[in-house]
């Protein structure tokens, strides 16, 4: 077998889609497996403190409440530890290490949760395998983007969100036909255990994948870069195609190269604190939209406050989960047709609407409302599943500059996860304190995420990561930046086509100018793959950048 499994271009790029889909089925996985052992006679005789129905003797309702929301999200407070530790280990140890090492350390916790006898080990399990998962989400969605041509990111990313759905499909069912197992403590360690089959099959397979040739680059690995670059589009290394690639992504890297986690936070030519920001709320409104009140929820929702019986709520949570794995593969057909902004607006309106009506349906008891209320627990999921499953792993890829794009990928990610956090903590303690009206806050959030992304979100579409930098650059404050993108001619055709060359781009003129003005410095080195010369003059060329952007700040 060749190299990269013998794979090249389109299945290759499958291959890579393959491998990060398991890991978001992984992480599907995990949210979904809980939520279908909180109601279980045999996960509650171990775990009593959890349960709201019938709290241990000197237990208030409201006790046991809060320690049910502290044990289903040690699970996401995990991942956002991890996803910190990835702003500085992200770019140092690269893509894949970074995901092998996640992966173990999932393996790790998800033992420790399947042999757990009582909260003091369950909670620090979930916490560590959160941690590994943490790692993973913030790394996986950079790996896809920046091995995926233009035109086939959305779709590939797409592919990853129905999958994140396809694992919690996949938890549900399991949990239950396991619950058939009762009184047997199998009912549930096995879900939980079955995490680590999926957790194996990338460690198994990530080490024979491509690295990221943005970040082979970035590490001064040129002809590494090439070699995947080459690989990825099944054409030699002499093609216009690739050629005009990697000098694209290679003076886009020599920009950049000597930025750092600080650099999120400044708002330079790249206008990289603008850009940040924009894959931080755009993480943080998936997760105040209320999706994860259904995830983690589904079937307590239905048994609890729905009044439907044990097996019915399962079995609802299950179909759930299935008609939310089948909304998700619409997004798959439609991100590169319609674009990002316009699903976001269609999901969130929906959004919207929905919980508008669970909260009316949900006010007062009846059993013609408590089916309206279940329908529209799977039309929110619908809506959802279309405009923001996996918008929010494919957007702050797309929309952050090389030299920040770990840390800040890894900062949006901590946004997910500490709002993901947030809503599976305080829902139990929100529907017995205000009950229906919990749904309300959510339909507000819901409302308010639609002029934001209309005002304020550009469209990515279409566009190399290159161009995202170059639209940047034009762009002034945070209100034209829609325009800029609208305005500013593509560079690839929707097939991936070549439509406008990188040397006839204002971007290739202004990488030439830095250079010519540095070259002489270095005695007139010409640049050369991996001789000291090229490095001076790369260093150099990110110096004179880096003063470039100060004076620009001071001029503002």
């Amino acid at each position: 077998m060749g190299k990269y499994y013998g794979l090249r271009g389109l299945k290759l790029n499958v291959a890579i889609a393959l491998i990060a889909g398991t890991d978001f089925a992984l992480f599907g996985y995990d949210q979904g497996v809980m939520g279908g052992l909180l109601t279980l006679p045999s996960f509650l005789q171990h775990f009593p403190e959890i349960d709201v129905q019938k709290p241990p003797a000197g237990w208030s309702a409201s006790r046991a409440s809060n320690v049910q929301g502290i044990t289903v999200g040690g699970y996401t407070l995990g991942c956002f530890f991890g996803a910190v530790a990835t702003i500085w280990l992200g770019n140092y140890l690269g893509r894949k290490r970074t995901i092998f090492i996640g992966s173990s350390i999932m393996v790790i916790g998800a033992v420790l949760q399947a042999s757990s006898f009582g909260l003091g080990q369950l909670i620090p399990a979930r916490l560590i395998t959160g941690f590994g998962n943490g790692m993973n989400t913030s790394t996986v969605p950079m790996w896809q983007s920046e091995t995926s041509k233009s035109h086939r990111r959305g779709q590939m990313v797409m592919i990853e969100g129905a999958i994140i759905v396809f694992g919690v499909m996949i938890s549900y069912w399991i949990d239950l036909g396991l619950s058939f197992a009762e009184p047997s403590t199998v009912a549930w360690r096995f879900p939980i255990a079955f995490q680590i089959v999926l957790a194996l099959i990338i460690l198994i397979f990530i080490p024979g994948l491509p690295e990221s040739p943005r970040w082979l680059i970035f590490k001064g690995r040129e002809d590494e870069a090439l070699d995947v670059l080459c690989a990825l589009s099944d054409l030699p290394p002499d093609d216009e195609r690739v050629v005009n690639e990697f000098e694209a992504i290679k003076d886009t890297t020599l920009e950049v190269a000597s930025g750092t986690f600080s650099d999120c936070f400044k708002m330079n030519r790249n206008r990289n604190f603008h850009r940040t920001a924009l894959g931080y709320v755009n993480q943080m409104f998936q997760q105040i939209s209320g999706i994860n009140i259904i995830t983690y929820y589904a079937a307590t929702i239905f048994q609890n406050n729905i009044g439907m019986p044990a097996f019915t709520s399962r079995l609802l949570a299950a179909l759930n989960g299935t008609e939310y794995f089948l909304a998700g593969m619409i997004a798959i057909f439609t991100i590169e047709k319609f674009g990002r902004r316009k699903l976001m607006l269609f999901g969130a309106a929906g959004q919207a609407m929905s919980m508008a009506v669970l909260a009316g349906t949900t006010a007062t008891p009846s059993k013609a409302k408590g089916i309206a209320a279940a329908v529209f627990l799977f039309v929110f999921n619908s809506f959802f599943a279309v405009g923001w499953l996996g918008m929010t792993w494919l957007y702050p890829a797309e929309i952050t500059p090389l030299d920040i794009r770990a840390p800040a990928n890894a900062i949006s990610t901590t946004a997910n996860w500490i709002f993901n956090f947030m809503v599976v903590m305080v829902t139990p303690v929100a529907f017995a304190s205000i009950g229906y009206q919990t749904y309300i806050i959510f339909a507000v959030i819901n409302a308010f995420m639609i002029p934001c992304v209309y005002f304020f979100y550009p469209e990515t579409a279409g566009r190399s990561l290159e161009e995202m930098d170059e639209i940047f650059h034009h762009t002034t404050n945070i209100f034209n930046v829609v325009k800029v993108a609208h305005e500013m001619p593509h560079r690839y055709g929707k097939k991936g086509e070549l439509l406008v060359r990188y040397e006839d781009t204002e971007e290739f003129a202004e990488a030439q100018r830095r250079r010519s003005s540095v070259v002489g410095s270095v005695n007139g080195a010409p640049r050369t793959k991996g001789n000291e010369s090229t490095r001076q003059v790369e260093h150099v060329d990110a110096e004179s950048e880096k003063a470039d952007e100060t004076n620009e700040e001071k001029g503002h």
